[in-house]
């Protein structure tokens, strides 16, 4: 892995971390305003409940993300992140929102994404050939 590539990784990954831990944050304490937060959620259709179960998968994905180790459960904590916040963007298209209301989860979408496809040998499945 070449240093540029640790860098991208580290930054997309810490961005990433903080957006969802952030976002998490406001939906488990159900918080009204802010990406994420009960008004938005409520204005796309979804239920009150919805937040509370968001909010607990965004903070477990986050601590999966950051953990060494543990290549399956980071797989998974990847790939929720992405239907997550591609679901949102989908969801705020659906509705036409403007992108104003769009970008953060489309700049979560990204680095969920960057941090994935950047990340260390140590950090992924390795498959051994049998």
């Amino acid at each position: 892995m070449t240093k540029r590539d640790r860098i991208i990784y580290w930054i997309a990954t810490i961005w990433l971390a903080t957006g969802m831990l952030s976002t998490g944050a406001v939906q488990l304490f159900k918080a009204k305003e802010g990406p994420g937060g009960v008004d938005s959620l409520t204005h796309l259709g979804y239920p009150g409940y919805f937040l509370t179960i968001l909010g607990v998968w965004k903070i477990l994905g986050v601590i999966a993300v950051l953990i060494p180790k543990f290549g399956i459960l980071k797989e998974w904590a990847y790939a929720g992140f992405f239907f997550i916040m591609s679901g949102a963007v989908f969801s705020h298209l659906a509705w036409g929102d403007p992108v104003k209301e769009i970008f953060p989860s489309v700049l979560l979408l990204v680095l969920t994404v960057l941090s994935w496809y950047f990340r260390p040998v140590d950090r992924k499945i390795v498959f051994v050939n049998q």
